[in-house]
């Protein structure tokens, strides 16, 4: 089951990680963002702050927030679970999006870098940046070969509502520093 909660191959294995962002006040491309996110129903109050940084975001570029129920088909197995799971992320996947894929073994990046995940794709001629968080077993096996990128939010295990949280303000974050806002400050 998929619900859309709100309303839009290059390799980045080197993501400079110097204090400044090279986008900072230039004109970056603004690629329509989806997050994916496979998952239990998330709490209100985690949606009420979800919803607000869309909200915030959709100044800058088009977002969509697409929640696919974790475990879709009932299996027992926890396998068949992530490869269900990996089908219907796959599914809502074209073959323009510049795939990210939110991992714990994923790249450790910065606010900073971030930014210049965004404006990098930006020039990739992608047409959407897609990124992913994956239900309680982690990613399937297409969709980590078919992620362009693969980045953790952080050092500590996230559970998938806190993590959603922890990205769509990084994403926030990332459009003000390629703006030359305050926010970031």
């Amino acid at each position: 089951m998929v619900v859309v909660v709100s309303a839009s191959a290059t390799n980045f294995s080197a993501i400079p990680s110097g204090r400044g962002c090279k986008y900072t006040g230039q004109a970056v491309r603004a690629l329509p963002i989806r997050i994916i996110s496979v998952g239990k129903k998330r709490s209100q109050g985690v949606q009420l702050v979800v919803d607000d940084y869309i909200q915030r975001l959709k100044l800058y570029c088009c977002v969509e927030d697409v929640h696919i129920k974790n475990n879709p088909k009932n299996a027992s197995d926890w396998r068949a679970q992530v490869d269900h799971e990996d089908s219907a992320v796959m599914d809502l996947i074209r073959s323009d999006d510049w795939v990210v894929l939110l991992d714990e073994r994923g790249k450790d990046i910065g606010s900073m870098q971030m930014a210049e995940l965004i404006g990098d794709a930006g020039n990739t001629g992608a047409s959407r940046l897609s990124f992913c968080v994956g239900g309680p077993y982690g990613h399937g096996k297409q969709l980590r070969e078919r992620a362009n990128i693969s980045i953790k939010l952080s050092s500590m295990v996230l559970n998938h509502q806190i993590a959603i949280l922890v990205l769509v303000e990084q994403l926030y974050r990332s459009w003000t520093i390629l703006k030359g806002q305050n926010y970031h400050r």
